[in-house]
């Protein structure tokens, strides 16, 4: 039987230095994908790559062995030792998978709890899968009931009214240290949604934006018309950050756009005048060996986390109402992954039943001397009877479950039967099979 296996790491259980050696690109993840699923029964698979986390939803026939691959390949991936990265790495099956996935497309895994992005970084993810037709029937259904219970979370709670996302927080940090933004000037390195989203976050601070484009100077133009602010070619970034107060620094880069050397020869020659930059990559943007310039005060994604903290008590009671949701949907799920063990688990244990019946007449045939071909098949059908009225109750029970529990009582079922191992591998023919009950030779009756 196939399981669902989820396998990951997220900030909640590695520092940023380590997600950033697991991001995923788009064209990377596909790889991985295609390389993982040559490397282990892997049937369906999709990879979820953000600054916060890097999660597979994994379709399989061992989760053990897919899950030991997983991480041998997470390990080399990062350049770290499976066993320096297994403290990191969290895995969750089934349910429990399904649980995990519906949590963060509603926000609640999320560092910003209720945090909008996340939803359609999922969805990207889901789509890109797709394309690539990496999915199948069980995250087809998965990805699409978590989006659609992430939107459910969002209209009936109040997790996202007045969110805080992370430009957001940024700015409130740059507040923090600075006090007055007014006439300060900052560098927005990248063109994406998050630098779009620092732009609107600082719109109303009186700064100068200038945006930085990596690789669309026509998106950094536009941005720098909505936004009254000026843009430049990536060529011109150290001048840029000669002028600069402030840098935020948020692409999709997988190597490093700012050398701690290039930002000391800057640092020279604006004479350290202070500079604060805020580096909201993963991977980062900037070089974490840039805090020991002089004049530089660098934050990386993991430093928000305090300014988040005082954030997160005012969402406690909505996010307990969406756990609520949550659980509503997730039983659903629950009893949709429960009928596709419940009925395949039924028809084997049946079937094996009526051939230890079949094969307990087979070897006693042969001691029914007196009995009539209408006594066999009444003993026939004895057998079959008793199979009937032993299987029912367990049978209406099964079919009864509901609960996020079926997939596990199911594995229990079938590996207490033997029923798996009897539907992989067929039995060899034994010549001389021991009995498997004794049934005595009946005497004639006295008249």
């Amino acid at each position: 039987m196939s399981e669902l296996l989820a396998i990951g790491v997220s900030h909640k259980t590695a520092p940023v230095e380590v997600r950033e050696r697991l991001a995923l690109t788009d064209r990377r993840a596909a790889e991985f994908l295609r390389e993982l699923r040559g490397a282990a029964d892997v049937q369906e698979a999709v990879a979820i790559s953000t600054c916060n986390r890097t999660e597979l939803y994994l379709v399989v026939g061992d989760p053990v062995e897919a899950e030991s691959t997983a991480l041998t390949m997470l390990s080399r991936q990062a350049g770290i030792r499976p066993t320096a990265l297994a403290s990191a790495i969290y895995a969750h099956r089934n349910c429990e998978a399904a649980r995990h996935l519906y949590r963060v497309t509603a926000g609640l895994e999320s560092m910003i709890v209720g945090e909008n992005e996340i939803q359609g970084q999922v969805k990207r993810a889901y789509d890109a899968a797709l394309a690539k037709e990496t999915t199948g029937p069980l995250t087809n259904r998965l990805f699409k009931a978590a989006i659609e219970t992430g939107k459910r979370v969002r209209t009936q709670t109040a997790i996202g009214e007045r969110q805080l996302t992370l430009p957001a927080v940024a700015v409130a940090l740059a507040r923090e240290l600075l006090d007055e933004l007014r006439s300060r000037e900052v560098v927005i390195l990248g063109t994406g949604e998050t630098s779009e989203l620092t732009a609107r976050a600082l719109a109303d601070s009186g700064v100068r934006a200038v945006f930085v484009a990596t690789r669309r100077r026509d998106r950094a133009i536009g941005l720098a018309r909505r936004y009254g602010g000026t843009s430049v070619n990536f060529d011109e970034l150290p001048q840029a950050l000669e002028r600069a107060d402030i840098v935020v620094a948020a692409t999709a880069s997988p190597h490093l756009l700012i050398e701690a050397a290039a930002l000391e020869e800057v640092m020279a020659r604006r004479e350290q005048q202070p500079m604060l930059v805020i580096d909201l990559a993963v991977p980062r943007d900037v070089d974490p060996a840039s805090t020991g310039i002089a004049g530089v005060s660098l934050y990386d994604i993991d430093d928000l986390q305090a300014v988040i903290a005082r954030n997160r008590k005012v969402r406690q009671a909505e996010a307990r109402r969406a756990e609520g949701i949550i659980e509503e949907e997730i039983q659903q799920f629950a009893s949709w992954l429960g009928s596709l063990e419940v009925l395949p688990t039924l028809a084997a244990l049946r079937s094996r039943a009526n051939e230890i019946a079949a094969q307990v007449v087979r070897e006693n045939a042969g001691k029914w001397e007196s009995a009539s071909p209408r006594d066999l098949e009444r003993v026939g059908a004895l057998a079959a009877a008793v199979v009937n009225r032993l299987l029912h109750d367990p049978t209406v029970r099964m079919k009864e479950l509901r609960d996020d529990r079926v997939h596990a009582r199911m594995a229990i079922v079938r590996e207490l039967f033997g029923l798996e191992a009897a539907r992989a591998v067929p039995e060899a023919v034994d010549e001389h099979p021991e009995p498997l009950a004794e049934v005595r030779e009946l005497r004639s009756r006295r008249r």
